[in-house]
């Protein structure tokens, strides 16, 4: 009887351990654990050998655990036999369902709980105990391989490549941003760079109608005037037709070469990059960065010029708005009022989606900005006071220039707002 108490007991203790070992794989973060390996972390280093041998750990873990639960049910049955063979009655009952409870508690669902608690830790200090009884059970282990190949073939399972999606890896920020590992921030700065390669150069460029730009052979009087009007540090230079753009000047090269009394800006004309309006932003960037340029010329599809892209709007993409002295600060989104919005029209459809929240792809759209989607959606430029309805939202508009809408009112239906689906606050 008092055999059957100790194997019982060194049962629970040996299911606890694999039950813990179980938890703390599955929970294990290895991410962490290659970060405490690089920073001279003995223990962590050695539990790396855990990576390339994780499916083998696992059976062996489960083998183990089988093992040892098998036998202390079968010691509580010899138990509860020896009881009634003694005549113990309902005493003998009651210590058999006893033992059953200690096992399943001590020995399955509080080794699981603290295993999944501190993975990392629990997997550093027992690791030779855990390499100890991989090669101990290495032959089932084996065998379990062999069975588990011939089921494969069998079967014929394909295998699937398990790469991180962007949107898992958004996930994950979001993740460490509740959990305070990252602050708002530095979340918003790695999902803008995960998002970053999405984006295309017509996302980004600043539209024809909207780009300043000066004539071969303009008085460098009223090119200064330009300087000084725009406050811009880069212009393009086209000759004749803005559709023939030819090069760029800077702010400091011209006035240089103004104080130095020069009659033309011609010898300070460089290249620009010619870009086109579905490449990658990011492609565009090492283009800049390989051409030494700041500056990039969108052409369509018939040679025309589409607009531009400076090198400070791809950053800002990373970055968020990059605002100078000279700028004037334009809030795209400023909440008026409960359920009620003031939006830029220049604003991407792609921000405009995200910020209220709307589930559909803006590349569905033939528009890029606000202010395109509008007037898709009316079939005319509208005039200032039309509404126009959008998903669950009414879009006023405020003020049209140049026959673009400049400024909209955006109103949220009480039905977003009552299930939970209010914009989000920047």
């Amino acid at each position: 009887m008092a055999l059957c108490v100790v194997l019982i007991a060194i049962c629970v203790i040996l299911s606890a351990f694999f039950s813990s070992s179980e938890s703390a794989l599955a929970s294990l973060n290895h991410i962490r654990l290659k970060n405490m390996a690089g920073d001279g972390n003995k223990r962590a280093r050695r539990a790396m050998w855990f990576e390339q041998h994780i499916d083998s750990m696992v059976t062996t873990i489960l083998i183990g655990n089988t093992l040892v639960n098998v036998i202390a049910a079968t010691v509580s049955v010899f138990f509860w036999l020896e009881a009634v063979a003694l005549n113990w009655g309902a005493t003998g009952a009651v210590s058999a369902a006893v033992m059953f409870a200690i096992v399943i508690i001590f020995g399955e669902v509080i080794p699981k709980i603290l295993g999944k608690k501190r993975p990392e830790k629990f997997v550093m200090i027992f690791a030779p105990v855990l390499r100890f009884f991989y090669y101990l059970f290495y032959p089932l282990n084996f065998v379990m391989k062999l069975i588990k190949k011939l089921l494969d073939k069998i079967f014929k399972e394909k295998k699937q490549e398990q790469a991180i999606t962007d949107d898992e890896l958004i996930t994950i920020v979001d993740e460490a941003q509740t959990e305070g590992g990252l602050d708002e921030y530095e979340g918003r700065l790695i999902r803008s760079a995960i998002e970053f390669d999405d984006l295309t150069v017509v996302d980004i460029l600043t539209p024809r109608v909207e780009v300043e730009a000066v004539e071969q052979g303009t008085p460098m009087e009223e090119v200064l005037g330009i300087y000084r009007e725009t406050g811009y540090t880069r212009l393009p230079v086209y000759k004749e037709t803005i559709d023939n753009v030819i090069g760029g000047i800077n702010e400091k090269d011209f006035l240089n070469i103004y104080l130095d009394g020069a009659s033309s800006f011609d010898p300070i004309i460089t290249p620009v990059v010619c870009a086109t309006p579905r490449m990658k932003i990011s492609v565009l960037l090492r283009r800049l960065q390989k051409e030494k340029s700041h500056l990039a010329v969108v052409v369509d599809e018939f040679g025309g010029t589409m607009g531009v892209v400076t090198m400070e709007d791809i950053i800002e993409e990373l970055v968020g708005e990059i605002w100078d002295e000279h700028d004037e600060v334009v809030e795209n989104f400023a909440k008026t009022e409960e359920g009620r919005y003031k939006v830029q029209g220049e604003v991407t459809l792609a921000d405009f989606f995200s910020f209220f929240r709307i589930k559909k792809d803006a590349a569905e759209y033939d528009s890029v900005t606000l202010s395109g989607l509008i007037a898709q959606l009316a079939g005319k430029v509208p005039a200032p006071g039309e509404e126009i309805k959008f998903e669950n939202l009414t879009l006023k508009v405020l003020s049209v220039e140049y026959y673009k809408v400049t400024e909209v009112e955006v109103t949220v239906e009480q039905l977003q707002q009552a299930e939970g689906e209010k914009p989000k606050e920047e």
